[in-house]
């Protein structure tokens, strides 16, 4: 395949809904989260969910960051900038996740593994929004 028809996919592909590309991209981002956790889980024990939780974050934040920039937010430039605000937004989003979690595990279903899954799908929405409107915002000019 040519460059320019890497180019011209590429470019189509950005005109698609932001909604739209967070949807897929970040399915794909969330499925290696939760790889990352179960792996970590199954490692360090069930007991220690959160600090399973918190490796998820750090591992994983790197991966998303590259894919929510060039796939979701279609963002040229501003590397070091918008890395900075990711991780400000990933603080947030760690801190939703911990305390979804909690609560689930708390109150509703003793297992990790799936309170997992509904942390990080509830997690997503708020993360969404600090991406589109913090992180890789871009002022018009």
């Amino acid at each position: 395949m040519s460059k320019e028809a890497v180019i011209t996919i590429y470019n189509k592909w950005c005109t698609l809904s932001d909604k739209l590309r967070f949807f897929l991209v970040g399915g794909w981002n969330a499925a290696f989260s939760y790889v990352i956790f179960s792996i970590a889980l199954y490692m360090i024990g069930q007991e220690y969910y959160q600090i399973c939780v918190a490796l998820q974050w750090s591992i994983s934040s790197v991966f998303s960051f590259v894919n929510q920039k060039i796939f979701v937010f279609c963002t040229k430039g501003h590397w070091f900038k918008e890395y900075f605000k990711c991780c400000t937004t990933w603080v947030v989003s760690y801190v939703c996740n911990a305390i979804i979690l909690e609560l689930i595990v708390r109150f509703i279903s003793k297992n990790v593994y799936i309170g997992q899954i509904f942390s990080i799908l509830l997690t997503s929405v708020v993360t969404y929004i600090l991406f589109k409107y913090f992180a890789f915002r871009h002022h018009k000019k």
